[in-house]
């Protein structure tokens, strides 16, 4: 069993390398070398590079730091094995999601993969790939509590949300008609913490996310239907590394008919 405070420390761990990155200071970084299947110079790629790409910390099932200390999840593995497919270098920089948005808008990262949802207002600004996997928004409330099992039960809470999610947009479109009121967190954990302790009455969170927080008993259940929410996608700085976006498209189309995209989803989501 997974306990709440040994995932607060990863947070902590990680949070605090986040904090040095925006600061000005090195972030941590995993380095991955491409496979010999794809062909590099074929894809427009310049021989020798390897693309800086910026995720989030904190953000299981799709980054998530493994009892080893790699990062791991969807996203990882989705990268590492489209990289391998179409022979292409990269390395992460780990940050929170806004200081990985930022890190791609200031030109410090060519690319973010973070689970990060495809919307009309990013497309203003990046270019995103084909759709990998498509999410959705539900409610998380501390296990136990047996008072709350709809919106309505929220008139006159509050609610914990983090930054920059599309569970904190839901949230936002659904408060003055539930009345209830939100308070912002940078990471997951200590989003969940807030309703584990009672502060919050409940938190709202992408699904496959809080559905894995939930699977490692960290004291909290789910108790409404997905919402229908957008897809996550791949995103570059607009007209800027399309050969980028071009590996990543053809690659995921690869993974998706050799059955290796499957495969990832699989190893993390249990339906």
């Amino acid at each position: 069993m997974k306990s709440i405070k040994k995932l607060l420390a990863l947070t902590l761990a990680c949070a605090a390398a986040a904090s040095l990155a925006a600061c000005g200071s090195s972030a941590p970084k995993q380095t991955a070398s491409s496979g010999a299947s794809g062909d590099a110079s074929a894809a427009g790629t310049d021989a020798g590079k390897t693309y800086l790409i910026a995720t989030d910390t904190t953000f299981a099932p799709f980054e998530f730091q493994n009892e080893s200390g790699e990062f791991v999840g969807i996203d990882m593995d989705l990268l590492k094995a489209i990289a391998e497919d179409q022979g292409f270098s990269y390395e992460i920089q780990v940050l929170g999601f806004d200081a990985a948005v930022q890190s791609l808008q200031a030109g410090q990262s060519d690319a973010v993969i973070a689970g990060m949802s495809i919307t009309p207002e990013r497309q203003d600004t990046f270019d995103f790939s084909e759709p990998y996997f498509d999410s959705g928004v539900v409610m998380g409330i501390k296990a136990g509590n047996e008072e709350i099992k709809s919106y309505e039960d929220l008139r006159g809470k509050n609610v914990a949300v983090k930054t920059g999610t599309e569970g904190s947009a839901f949230a936002e479109s659904i408060k003055a008609e539930y009345g209830f009121t939100t308070t912002y967190f940078k990471d997951s954990s200590n989003m969940y913490e807030d309703v584990i302790s009672g502060n919050s009455a409940a938190c709202f969170e992408d699904y496959p996310v809080l559905g894995y927080a939930v699977s490692q008993d960290i004291g909290l259940k789910i108790v409404t239907e997905k919402e229908q929410g957008s897809s996550y996608g791949f995103a570059v700085n607009k007209g800027q590394n399309a050969e980028l976006l071009d590996m990543f498209n053809k690659g995921l189309a690869n993974l998706k008919e050799n059955g290796k995209y499957q495969e990832i989803l699989d190893t993390y989501i249990q339906e």
